[in-house]
């Protein structure tokens, strides 16, 4: 790393614990007394430890070194995915909690500052250098010296205290940020269950609501060479979100996709991305016409029912619950069977109650949309200071 501090291989600062084997008899999917929670890659999300989906591991096999304290670093260090290893979290308090053998955990000496030390694990350079580690290796692991090796600019104590201070206050406007952006999710929730969570009448089958995919036979005729979107799994975000950057040809996904055109709703019907939340309303396809995974159902509203509305509706814990009760298959391997829609059963609005939601969900995206806009500028600054700092740009030593 570039730096105008003196750069010092980053083992002269830290110690690395190894994760906690255990056998599968050894571990719990829910809390349970002499078992502590253990944290496994999945827990490292956006450099961040997040305690939900936790497994739960017997104590006698955990060592006090294992257990997480504050400031810790937690490293994903082995995975089938080379994009997950490396990723990293930092502990902001000691926890009960230890981690598997597929994370090791980073811990600081004396001779630094942990939050300095933190940040460091989230520039470009420590990204980019165990990514040319990883891809170099047969098997996607990181070892000790791939850490250890790495070079780290070191300034003095208080300008680590001065980095560390600048960059959590830039963090800590990012978090607020995202904050305010998961509220204007949970405030359209609010309002659904507001307006629709209590209303009377004869309750029919969703299923009456909707076509639930439909066939391809009325684009049967379209030229093959038109283009239209592409959408994997893979770009359908938890709350609603589509990245429709990819298209390709009709005659090139017409057999074995999903098929959808404007104004459908997309519903995953797989675990775990039905659990999770993903679906989405198609809008704005190139010719209104798409193609993805087979992965969702797609449900298309009928006269009198709104896009928004029956977007929102499937949406809902309660929904997702209901849906999930009725999976069908293997373990890991669940579905959604297109029969549910006609078992669950909803009261419809009127639809000028339907076009109302709709009309303050489109105010409240509007508004979420400027939030997104000034993460991204708080995200681009947080990650130029961060530049800056291990630069030595940032303050003089």
């Amino acid at each position: 790393m570039l730096s105008k501090y003196k750069t010092y291989p980053l083992g002269n600062f830290i110690e690395q614990i190894r994760g906690v084997s255990y056998k599968k008899s050894d571990v719990s999917e829910v809390p349970k007394e002499g078992y502590i929670p253990l944290l496994r890659a999945n827990n490292i999300q956006a450099g961040k430890l997040v305690f939900s989906d936790v497994i739960y591991v017997k104590k006698e096999l955990v060592r006090d070194s294992q257990l997480i304290k504050k400031d810790d670093i937690v490293i994903a260090a082995s995975s089938g995915s080379k994009e997950v290893v490396g990723k990293s979290g930092q502990a902001h308090s000691d926890y009960d909690c230890s981690f598997g053998a597929f994370c090791k955990l980073i811990r600081a000496k004396e001779n630094i500052n942990p939050r300095f030390l933190g940040y460091f694990f989230k520039t470009d350079y420590y990204s980019s250098s165990i990514s040319n580690s990883v891809n170099g290796a047969n098997i996607n692991n990181l070892r000790n010296e791939h850490i250890d090796n790495l070079l780290i600019p070191i300034p003095s104590v208080s300008t680590q205290e001065k980095i560390a201070n600048v960059l959590d206050k830039a963090q800590e406007l990012i978090d607020k940020r995202k904050a305010q952006i998961e509220a204007l999710d949970q405030l359209t929730q609010s309002v659904f269950l507001e307006m629709f969570g209590n209303l009377k009448g004869e309750k029919v089958p969703l299923s009456e609501l909707c076509d639930v995919n439909p066939s391809k036979k009325e684009i049967e005729n379209i030229d093959k060479e038109l283009p239209v979107t592409f959408l994997p799994m893979a770009k359908v975000s938890e709350n609603g979100e589509l990245d429709l950057s990819e298209s390709r040809l009709i005659k090139e996904v017409f057999d074995g996709f999903t098929y959808f055109r404007e104004g459908d709703v997309l519903f995953a019907k797989i675990t775990p991305c039905m659990e999770n939340g993903k679906g989405a309303i198609a809008r704005n396809l190139i010719n209104n016409i798409g193609f993805g995974s087979t992965e969702f159902h797609v449900l298309r509203p009928k006269e009198n029912v709104n896009s928004t509305w029956l977007y929102y509706l499937t949406s809902l814990q309660s929904f997702r619950k209901q849906a999930e009760a009725n999976m069908t298959g293997s373990a890991g391997q669940k579905r959604v069977p297109k029969q549910f829609f006609s078992k669950y059963k909803v009261v419809l609005p009127p639809i000028e109650l339907q076009n109302q939601f709709a009309e303050i969900v489109h105010k409240i995206q509007s508004q979420k949309e400027i939030m997104k806009k000034s993460l991204e500028e708080l995200e681009n600054n947080f990650n130029s200071l961060m530049q800056q700092a291990f630069k030595g740009e940032l303050f003089n030593d």
